[in-house]
């Protein structure tokens, strides 16, 4: 109901498509010579493109390798996009959202509250490095540390308390998002946090054909130098691109964000099988 009455669409777009997005830390799947979606979202875009300004998709997701107390290579993920709207918004619906699914102004993970009341803590990923590490987001992407230092430092820190939007991501951190027009360094990302749990990841959408291309080959080629699996380029999506309007789109994990509600120990209590049990 929370998305029909703000004017949503619920879409249902196909599971297995010929080209996922090149991203360099997401692998897909392989099927039958196509691939299992690591997420809807270029399928979804082009419904944007065609003309749909408000929709959202509940599906089943796959990518490779990941597995863990809070992974699986199989799961369910919300996405949503909005027409003629930017990440900051997206920050608004969010909260407007998992407040709505959590029912209560305060739940409790690993034996933390949260408190879900409004406002929500956001920071940038430059404040959150001087923060919480000893270095700059500048001098960890230099050294290649930049994902170490944010798993390890920073990322259990976030949404301690209350939720956090941490936001502002690295423009080479953010291969399909828009760049900051007054800081073209840093590009409109935010992820959510929960108890020191990634729930969300979201951004104003980059729709320049070209940009966009070109940040494909280099993602292409950084997966072919660490020796992983190369993808066709998705053409039709980038073709699309060129009649998408200003948007902003999200993904959320809804067995993370059911976790957290639950307060359960693992994401394996709160699917019904897990990889190992079938």
């Amino acid at each position: 109901m929370f998305f029909q009455e703000k004017g949503y669409l619920e879409v249902e777009t196909p599971f297995r498509i010929p080209a996922p997005a090149p991203e360099a830390q997401i692998d897909a799947i392989p099927s039958d010579g196509w691939f299992l979606q690591t997420s809807p979202e270029l399928c979804m875009k082009r419904l944007l493109a065609a003309g749909y300004p408000r929709i959202f998709q509940i599906c089943r997701c796959w990518r490779a390798g990941e597995r863990g107390s809070r992974h699986l290579s199989e799961f369910t993920m919300l996405e949503w996009y909005r027409a003629e709207a930017d990440y900051r918004d997206l920050m608004d619906e969010t909260e407007e959202m998992v407040r709505a699914a959590a029912g209560i102004d305060s739940i409790t993970y690993r034996g933390e509250k949260i408190d879900l009341s409004l406002p929500w803590e956001r920071v940038t990923v430059r404040d959150a490095f001087l923060r919480h590490t000893d270095t700059t987001a500048e001098a960890a992407l230099a050294a290649g540390t930049f994902d170490e230092v944010m798993v390890e430092a920073i990322e259990p820190r976030l949404g301690i308390g209350r939720p956090t939007f941490i936001y502002d991501y690295p423009a080479s951190c953010s291969a399909l998002a828009r760049l900051n027009a007054e800081d073209p360094s840093v590009a409109e990302r935010f992820e959510l946090y929960l108890g020191g749990l990634e729930i969300a990841n979201a951004f104003s959408e980059l729709i320049d054909p070209i940009e966009q291309r070109a940040r494909f080959v280099a993602e292409a080629a950084q997966r072919a130098s660490d020796g992983k699996q190369g993808y066709p380029m998705p053409e039709k999506f980038l073709a699309a691109l060129a009649d998408m309007p200003e948007a902003a789109g999200i993904a959320l994990g809804l067995d993370r964000l059911v976790m957290v509600l639950l307060d359960a120990g693992s994401i394996d209590d709160v699917v019904a099988f897990t990889t190992e049990e079938l």
